[in-house]
């Protein structure tokens, strides 16, 4: 469980600060930019980066700052989407191969083995393709993808807290299932699922904005990262700022989600 916190470092502070613009950016774009993300202006073409459009104007005269703004919401909603789908069923099987006898152990190692032998950008690319594009087949793909380290980091814990003296206590004094699952397992091992949950919403982003590359996410011209960062790969020779901003900018929140799972990792170690 997450206990006291320790005291943050710079790099923590920094990551923080960061999430937490990004979150305003999901809730209220419009605090940031007046702009227009799906509007653009033809005088404007191909501005490079300026303090007018920090990161330049793109093919339509758009600014390209707004729009990775503006394709927060989308690219945010579709991991988060990919991270409920791959906590709920990843904690089902961990709990289930790990609490509900032998059968149940065989079956849920199958399913995770099974998992494991599939690249999860397959698992992915997999469902994606069969039903169709879009932000919901592609949330529901990558969480699938997701769902193994779930159920391997849960069964882990699990087994880890079964050992401990007070659940041996409490089945000494008569407490049945899912009292000692509600009751002391699942707050016990919440703390690592919560870490393990904002590195995976990371991953689920890089994911993501991967795949909407590809142009299997969000249909134009609405924005979303990994749309946007597309739409510059014909422009690289006199328009660099059209992939490289928006795709740095992917990677620095990837790395700031990564410090700030590490840093509530130790919490629940502590």
């Amino acid at each position: 469980m997450l206990r006291s916190l320790p005291a943050p470092g710079p790099a923590t502070i920094l990551s923080a600060a960061l999430i937490v613009v990004v979150l305003l950016w999901l809730v209220a774009p419009g605090w940031f930019t007046s702009a227009d993300p799906l509007t653009g202006d033809s005088a404007q073409v191909f501005r490079p980066p300026s303090a007018a459009h920090p990161f330049g104007t793109d093919h339509l005269g758009r600014d390209v700052l707004a729009r990775v703004i503006h394709g927060t919401t989308q690219t945010a909603l579709t991991a988060g989407l990919a991270v409920v789908v791959g906590l709920v069923l990843g904690t089902l099987v961990g709990i289930a191969s790990s609490t509900l006898g032998p059968w149940a152990e065989a079956i849920g190692m199958r399913v995770i083995d099974a998992l494991i032998a599939l690249p999860a950008f397959m698992i992915a690319l997999f469902v994606v393709s069969a039903y169709g594009a879009g932000p919901v087949s592609l949330g529901i793909g990558v969480g699938i993808g997701s769902v193994v380290l779930f159920a391997r980091v849960t069964r882990a814990e699990i087994l880890r807290v079964r050992s401990l003296d007070y659940l041996e206590a409490s089945l000494l004094a008569g407490a049945g299932y899912l009292r000692q699952l509600v009751g002391h397992v699942l707050p016990a091992i919440t703390g690592a699922l919560v870490a393990l949950a904002v590195v995976d919403f990371g991953a689920a982003v890089l994911a993501v904005s991967a795949l909407g590359f590809l142009g299997f996410g969000t249909p134009p011209p609405t924005p979303e990262w990994g749309l946007i960062i597309a739409e510059g790969r014909n422009y690289l020779a006199n328009a660099w700022w059209m992939t490289a901003l928006p795709g740095t900018f992917v990677l620095v929140v990837v790395v700031a989600l990564g410090v700030l799972s590490r840093y509530l990792g130790k919490a629940t170690r502590a």
